[in-house]
């Protein structure tokens, strides 16, 4: 059993559906395939329900008429016949009735992955492919604190695949019910974790993460060139450059195969027979792996001569961020200060306003982090050096260090942020230092 998860992109127009086809089939064993929502749906939904909140009807009803009609383009260009462009439009019709009545968020959200899943069993269908359609909303499901509930999961979805007779099983990434029985999801990204807790429950041999991108790079493309795929990274490596920024993968999304020890192959949907990236059960190799940089976070210093020599005072400002549910994603701490970093503003004010009971609060906006992955344990020499040897021209706000064996970040501003990743590509990853690190590593 193989798990093979489509994102947005993937599904994002006939052509691109056509392709995710192809792949499907493939494959000689049985194969649970999750989708995302159509590119751009997700986004489109939010907006039409952001605009019912506001009372803007009218041009909710606007945008919900434009997103059919870009339905209808897509189903002419992707059924060949009449009967399942017929079948596909009805399904359509129906879909956005039913969405022009709905006013609750999560349900709103859910229809795009209802939809796209459907169009792609109608696709298979008229290839004469045997597949069957499952509900996430039959198996999927969190509690009241949005964590699944791994042994219901897999005790549903265990019951619902014995009784399929088809090979190949199609099911939507992100949706789920929550502890009220009401439909919920799994947050953005969301069907990357679904696929790897579907994984998991069915003990898969393999959950493939199909993307645009040949699997995990070493640095972000966006910003920096000649940057490469990695083939192999361990979980470890993989958890910290997702939360901090790698945009390929979901950062819960490993938890669940790492716990099951379930291979993760990050591949690309317009590059099949590229290699990809594999993460897996594997120690870090030396030296920095990848780097990966999260924008959008906001920096706290609380300074305060209370704090010295006192017990106590991290947990009460700790219990300020527990209130509000609000991570925190960096920490450093001096005899005098806490410098700390959040990367949502939701609840910034009221945060702030109860910390300055504890002293003097400064606060910095439009900050990035800079996560550099890889072999950081105690026993390894000159890696964090390196590092720093690069960035001599750029100004580092605060640096975590210590904390894992796999991790250190580093946090500039975000005007800074293109030629911090590029100064560490060209000194972490060119061929002299490659050479360098390879000596280092065989005769220490």
């Amino acid at each position: 059993m193989l798990v093979l998860k489509f994102g947005g992109t993937s599904v994002g127009s006939a052509q691109n559906i056509k392709k995710v086809a192809q792949i499907v089939q493939s494959f000689n064993e049985p194969l649970v395939v999750v989708l995302s929502a159509v590119s751009g749906t997700t986004n489109t939904l939010a907006e039409i329900h952001c605009l019912l909140e506001q009372n803007k009807n009218d041009e909710a009803c606007k945008i919900i008429d434009s997103l059919e009609l870009s339905y209808h383009s897509l189903l002419d260009a992707l059924y060949a016949s009449e009967y399942y462009q017929l079948k596909a439009l009805t399904f359509i019709r129906k879909s956005f009735e039913k969405l022009r009545k709905l006013t609750a968020e999560q349900e709103i959200l859910a229809q795009g992955e209802l939809i796209s899943t459907h169009l792609f069993e109608f696709y298979l269908a008229e290839l004469q492919i045997d597949a069957a359609l499952l509900s996430a909303l039959d198996f999927m499901s969190i509690d009241a604190q949005g964590e699944p509930e791994s042994e219901k999961i897999k005790a549903k979805l265990l019951n619902i695949t014995e009784e399929t007779s088809q090979d190949i099983m199609i099911t939507q990434g992100f949706i789920c019910l929550n502890h009220l029985d009401q439909i919920d999801n799994l947050k953005r990204g969301g069907s990357d974790y679904s696929a790897s807790i579907i994984g998991a429950a069915l003990n898969a041999k393999e959950i493939q993460i199909w993307t645009d991108i040949d699997g995990m790079h070493n640095n972000d493309p966006r910003y920096v060139d000649n940057t490469f795929s990695i083939e192999e990274i361990s979980f470890d490596e993989a958890a910290e450059l997702a939360y901090f920024g790698a945009k390929i993968l979901h950062p819960q999304s490993v938890i669940p195969a790492k716990e099951n020890n379930i291979p993760v192959l990050l591949k690309n949907t317009f590059a099949p027979k590229s290699k990809g990236t594999i993460i897996k059960n594997c120690e870090a190799s030396y030296g920095v792996r990848a780097i990966a940089a999260k924008d959008g976070i906001i920096a706290m210093k609380i300074k305060s001569y209370r704090m010295l020599l006192a017990y106590g005072f991290l947990k009460k400002i700790f219990e300020v961020f527990e209130k509000y549910q609000t991570p925190i994603d960096m920490i450093t701490t001096s005899e005098v200060a806490v410098s700390l970093t959040i990367d949502t503003p939701t609840h910034i004010d009221k945060i702030i306003e109860e910390l300055q009971a504890f002293g003097k609060i400064e606060v910095d906006n439009n900050m990035s982090i800079v996560c550099l992955a890889g072999d950081f344990s105690q026993n390894s020499k000159g890696i964090s050096a390196s590092v720093l040897n690069c960035l001599t021209k750029i100004p580092i706000r605060m640096i975590s260090y210590g904390g894992s064996d796999y991790n250190m970040s580093l946090l500039i501003d975000t005007e800074n942020k293109a030629e911090a990743l590029n100064l560490l590509n060209k000194g972490l990853f060119d061929k002299a230092t490659l050479k360098q690190t390879q000596l280092i590593e065989q005769f220490g």
